[in-house]
């Protein structure tokens, strides 16, 4: 089975090489998604990125899995709403449905426009640095992320993902998920409260949706737990081929 992965906000597609190694053992591929190639050239709204996502989804002979991580689940979660035909299941990791009052969406885009104008205005190390002091994203990873500074010259791209895929303008997906009626698995880190409450709030709203975890890990689920998440991934298989 064909699984296509969505990388975070400041991620790259190599940050899946790992869990490619590790799944491909088992038989499957893995297709690593760079989000970045949908802003390389210009902003690209929630639903215009659904709409692609899910025309090259169409493409495979046969539907294929879809995981998202953080943003790149967010994203994910647009795709599976605009066209749960062309996905088989989907695997949603630190996943936010959007925020439910008008007031929050507007301070988070301001947020979010602070972070790209750090990224277009700064120095790229600088803005690394402070991004990674968050408090969301400490956590000791056991599997590597990919090298950020190999995104040093894609940082247009980068600070678009933070103004087009803002959470802030992201509509609130929470009644759109009884639409979806694939196998369809929340997952998050226990040291993650925010987004395991969320979790543990939203799966139950789908036909097929299913709560693992949570996982001994915080925000960053594949790579602070892998085996785990991997053991998670192949439950998800089996879900679908039951």
């Amino acid at each position: 089975m064909k699984l296509w992965c969505l990388h975070g906000a400041v991620g790259l597609a190599a940050d899946w090489d790992d869990f490619k190694k590790r799944i491909e053992m088992e038989g499957h591929q893995v297709h690593a998604i760079d989000l970045w190639s949908y802003l390389d050239d210009a902003e690209c709204s929630f639903q215009e990125f659904a709409v692609r996502l899910c025309e090259a989804a169409r493409k495979e002979s046969a539907p294929p899995v879809l995981i998202g991580y953080s943003m790149g689940g967010r994203l994910a979660l647009h795709a599976l709403i605009e066209d749960p035909l062309v996905w088989s299941g989907a695997m949603l990791i630190s996943v936010h449905p959007g925020l439910e009052a008008e007031k929050e969406r507007i301070l988070r885009m301001g947020a979010d426009a602070e972070w790209a104008a750090k990224i277009l205005t700064g120095r790229w190390d600088n803005f690394l640095s402070e991004w990674e002091s968050q408090p969301v994203l400490q956590g000791m990873c056991k599997a590597p992320l990919a090298d950020r500074s190999n995104l040093r010259d894609r940082q247009i791209a980068v600070a678009r993902g933070f103004t087009s895929w803002s959470l802030g303008k992201q509509q609130n997906l929470r009644n759109s998920l009884k639409d979806i009626d694939k196998p369809v698995v929340w997952l998050a880190g226990k040291r993650d409260q925010k987004f395991a409450s969320l979790a543990d709030s939203l799966w139950s709203r789908m036909s097929d949706g299913y709560l693992l975890g949570p996982l001994d890990a915080g925000h960053r689920v594949p790579w602070e737990a892998p085996k785990e998440f991997s053991l998670c991934v192949e439950h998800l298989l089996d879900l679908i081929n039951r």
